[in-house]
């Protein structure tokens, strides 16, 4: 069974004004909207001296950036491609977090790293958020590392034998590896996006934009919950096939905001501010638009 929560650091007493600091990794980096989302809970809590920012580190570039900071750094977000060689750099990791296979942060302990997966969270409180208390039948599409939380979100809400949709099946090991370490048993099926989709409580794309347009076709059961992993371009084409027949339907922001909840609460030891953060990813995410 996997834990539902993980130990967060203590917070420092509120009249103490301390310098910490926090960043975004990847290659690109660009993008980013973690920035936003660390910045405003910041400002909610209270937290005057905290700074987030966003370095481009690529996977060889790792090691040595982490070996770089000095202590007033109290974690990472980690961002493709860097959430493999995490597990790398890290002086201990969560039982989920080696479960899945990969980590998206990096949290300060002592003179090392705890190495945490909050993608798997960020999965399951953007379906709780849209009503989803426990699934019996979900089908994953794609077999990369989101689908691999998604195992592991999936598992956590019940689901043990999801249908996962690929192209190649010979191409899933890393996902029926990750499978064997979460002690669930998913039915792989080949031939995506040609073949239909099966009957589902729950549907999680983690494919990108474009890659998942075939779940338009045929009609959607309005009792279906669809997760699509993307969040720009939004709406994606099958949000908006699956909004028209009545479903409930959760994008890529949502994982985002939830993820980035949890990654607070372990980098500042407080609750993390969720509406305080959701406002300001909303109107980001609406500034960026065309």
């Amino acid at each position: 069974m996997l834990e539902p929560r993980l130990q967060s650091p203590p917070a420092p007493p509120a009249s103490t004004v301390v310098t910490r600091r926090a960043a975004v990794l990847g290659m690109p980096i660009e993008h980013s909207l973690s920035p936003v989302l660390h910045t405003a809970a910041y400002a909610a809590l209270g937290l005057a001296g905290w700074h987030y920012g966003k370095h481009a580190v690529d996977e060889d570039g790792l090691p040595g950036f982490v070996a770089g900071l000095g202590p007033e750094w109290v974690g990472l977000s980690l961002t493709m491609p860097l959430k493999r060689v995490a597990l790398d750099v890290a002086t201990e990791v969560t039982p989920d977090t080696a479960a899945v296979g990969a980590a998206n942060t990096l949290v300060r302990r002592g003179t090392g790293w705890l190495a945490a997966n909050t993608d798997v969270a960020g999965i399951e409180q953007a379906l709780r958020a849209v009503g989803v208390t426990s699934v019996a039948r979900a089908v994953i599409v794609g077999a990369g590392g989101t689908a691999q939380a998604a195992l592991a979100a999936l598992h956590r809400l019940g689901e043990s034998a999801p249908t996962v949709l690929v192209r190649d099946p010979a191409r899933a090991g890393v996902l029926r590896d990750t499978a064997e370490r979460l002690g669930v048993a998913p039915r792989i099926v080949g031939g995506f996006p040609d073949t239909p989709l099966p009957a589902a409580d729950v549907v999680i794309s983690t494919v990108p934009a474009g890659a998942a347009d075939a779940l338009t076709d045929g009609a959607w059961d309005p009792a279906t919950v669809l997760l699509d992993v993307i969040y720009a371009p939004w709406p994606t084409a099958p949000a908006v096939a699956a909004t028209a027949a009545g479903c409930r339907v959760a994008g890529g922001l949502e994982v985002l905001l939830h993820q980035a909840v949890v990654q607070v609460e372990l980098m500042t030891g407080l609750p993390g501010p969720t509406e305080a953060m959701a406002a300001a990813l909303t109107k980001a995410a609406g500034d960026r638009r065309p």
